[in-house]
């Protein structure tokens, strides 16, 4: 009987579906892929240096002062022997993030070999934190996840079991209890015996499991802070990818936009041309029509070119500007605004406290290039329409600097402005508004601007407070 394969993707199990074993592989991070590894590995692995140094000079210390105050006094070793195996086994600290499964293997040798011959040493309190760090370290930076769990579980079963045989074989609970002088009476509600044992099981657990704990929770506050720098790194990414994606669309529209009005109107001024050409010289008065013609294609071509570009401003009215600069009804036949217009800004901005104020020679406004006075005007309207829309500011000043100076041989920026330049700075002293951030491509447009004509943009907060838009443009050569 033929047989069916069926193939495809297996089923996904959401968390709350999974077993016991599923939660557990998860909270250990068996199967992340993730290594947790330094962010500067070596000033990490410099500081460690320095910590295993500091345990081992305490450990010494810790020693000497045990010994001084009797605790090895039943102890055949010689002193040197106690400073020894103190430094011994704190002194793996120096490598614990760098190999942190071998740094445990080998303080917990340590442990188990010392404690089997010179117990006191083990039970100082600088070693003590020795054995914690080291479990704890292993835990929190063991990049090999299923090795740790194989590693520590068998560091955890050898303690405890070691602690088991020190009880059975040491020595013994009734022999604690008699040293304790708990023999005879019963001060508590529980049994001397059955409470030492307790407290000790309950002493070390808390060590033991303590440390793992406290490494597991590390291990996963690291990795959920990666995560969220990759997310996001990977939305910053996504955000300017989608910018320039609309950057890209809408010039593409525009200029299918472009070319067809001026294939449109150019072809009707070229027809009405050579139908005047031929009536000037029969019947001149015939000619008067064509010509009109020719006026009002090149008027209407001007205004729906100068509304088209005007989308390219980035702000959410440039549609109604381009309107009022560009548009029907009259408007199309004004000039481009130009540097002088910006002190007009203030009366145009909704509620807004608008200071201007114009820094230069008289007359040199109004010799700025008219490319020039456009794009400073657009972005001191970008500016404040920003502030207006986007900041808690209720105030705001435009500050106008026109110098026909060539610039200093010491400014670094020297050779973008040999004939002088013309700025424009909007500053506010408000703080972002809540809920209300743009799509910034504004902005984007202000640098493009900058870019086409050579000149330098400052845009961001200020360190006293507020926002700051400054940019300057060059100046050309100032012929007669």
């Amino acid at each position: 009987m033929p047989q069916q394969t069926v193939t495809g993707r297996a089923p996904v199990t959401a968390p709350g579906e999974q077993g016991w074993s599923g939660r557990l592989a998860a909270w250990w991070g068996i199967d992340s892929g993730w290594e947790r590894v330094p962010a500067d590995p070596a000033r990490a692995y410099r500081n460690d240096l320095w910590l295993g140094v500091a345990f081992v000079v305490v450990s010494v210390v810790g020693t000497e002062l045990a010994r001084s105050i009797g605790y090895f006094e039943d102890e055949p070793a010689p002193p040197w022997v106690l400073y020894l195996l103190s430094a011994v086994g704190a002194a793996p600290l120096v490598w614990r993030r760098r190999y942190p499964l071998v740094v445990l293997s080998v303080v917990y040798a340590h442990f188990l070999v010392v404690g089997l011959t010179v117990p006191m040493v083990t039970m100082l309190a600088p070693l003590q934190v020795v054995y914690f760090v080291a479990l704890f370290s292993a835990v929190a930076w063991a990049r090999d996840r299923q090795a740790m769990v194989v590693v520590v579980g068998a560091a955890l079963f050898v303690m405890f079991g070691w602690l088991a045989w020190q009880f059975a074989v040491g020595a013994g609970i009734d022999g604690i209890v008699e040293q304790m002088g708990l023999a005879d009476e019963r001060p508590g509600l529980v049994d001397p015996g059955v409470a030492v044992t307790a407290y000790n099981l309950l002493v070390n657990f808390a060590y033991f499991y303590g440390a793992v704990v406290a490494g597991q929770l590390m291990w996963h506050g690291a990795r959920r802070r990666e995560q969220l720098e990759d997310q996001a790194a990977t939305i910053e990414r996504q955000t300017a990818e989608l910018q320039r994606q609309a950057v890209v669309t809408e010039r593409l529209r525009i200029a299918r936009e472009l070319h067809d009005v001026v294939a449109h109107h150019v072809s009707v001024i070229g027809i009405q041309a050579a139908a005047a050409r031929r009536m000037l010289a029969g019947d001149p008065a015939a000619a008067a029509a064509p010509l009109a013609t020719i006026e009002g294609e090149s008027r209407e071509a001007v205004t729906q070119m100068r509304g088209l570009l005007g989308t390219l401003r980035g702000i959410e009215d440039g549609g109604r500007d381009g309107v009022r600069d560009g548009g029907v009804g009259g408007a199309g036949r004004a000039p481009e605004p130009g540097l002088a217009d910006v002190t007009g800004l203030a009366a145009t901005t909704g509620g807004l406290d608008v200071e201007v104020r114009v820094v230069a020679e008289p007359g040199a406004v109004d010799g700025v290039p008219g490319p020039v006075g456009l794009s400073l005007y657009r972005t001191a309207q970008e500016a404040l329409s920003n502030v207006r829309k986007h900041s808690t500011a209720r105030r705001a000043s435009v500050v106008v600097r026109v110098d026909r100076r060539p610039a200093r041989r010491d400014d670094p920026d020297a050779h973008r402005f040999p004939h002088g330049f013309a700025e424009v700075e909007v500053l506010d002293d408000g703080r972002p508004r809540p809920g209300s951030a743009g799509t910034g491509l504004g902005l984007v447009g202000v640098r493009e601007r900058v870019a086409t004509h050579g000149g330098l943009a400052d845009v961001g907060p200020r360190a006293t407070g507020g926002y700051r838009v400054r940019v300057r443009l060059p100046l050309p050569e100032d012929r007669p």
